[in-house]
């Protein structure tokens, strides 16, 4: 099971190229660093930001604070969000909050560039899940039976055996 996230998040993009064209792969951590989400896109624009916002908090209840970058397309997304609530989500848009989505984008790159490119976007989007599975799983964001004894790997293949059995 995946433990709970903070409510505070920050948000980011990052590129990951497929057929030799660039794609985007958003993401959020929270502040203390366990991945809230992800989402691979073709498009960097506000339908896809609030794609990947509404996937997010789907999946993890809303946050109460988000800090992002300066792009205009992940704040206009949020804004539509919070046309619709009672409670707005706070929006901060300071350079160095994300420090922390940066840093961790190089534990994906570092599985990805060896890669040099992904053939199709499907199968791009299938491996980038078990890569974020397993870096969740490093940074002990799920609670199993056992986990304790069992390596990174034994539990990547008992979870993904509970996902999709072969």
């Amino acid at each position: 099971h995946k433990r709970p996230v903070g409510a505070s998040w920050r948000m980011d993009e990052t590129y990951i190229k497929v057929k030799g064209v660039w794609k985007y792969l958003y993401r959020a951590v929270d502040k203390q660093g366990k991945t809230v989400d992800f989402l691979l896109t073709a498009k960097r624009d506000m339908a896809a930001a609030k794609r990947f916002f509404d996937k997010a908090m789907a999946a993890n209840g809303a946050p109460e604070k988000v800090a992002m970058d300066k792009s205009g397309a992940n704040k206009a997304a949020i804004d539509a969000i919070n046309a619709g609530r009672d409670v707005p989500i706070v929006v901060r848009q300071v350079k160095y909050l994300n420090n922390i989505i940066e840093q961790d984008h190089r534990a994906i790159k570092r599985m990805t560039r060896p890669m040099l490119n992904f053939k199709s976007f499907r199968s791009a989007r299938c491996v980038l899940a078990g890569i974020e599975l397993m870096h969740m799983i490093r940074k002990g964001q799920f609670a199993s039976c056992g986990a304790d004894t069992r390596s990174f790997a034994d539990q990547f293949y008992a979870f993904a055996a509970q996902v999709r059995p072969v």
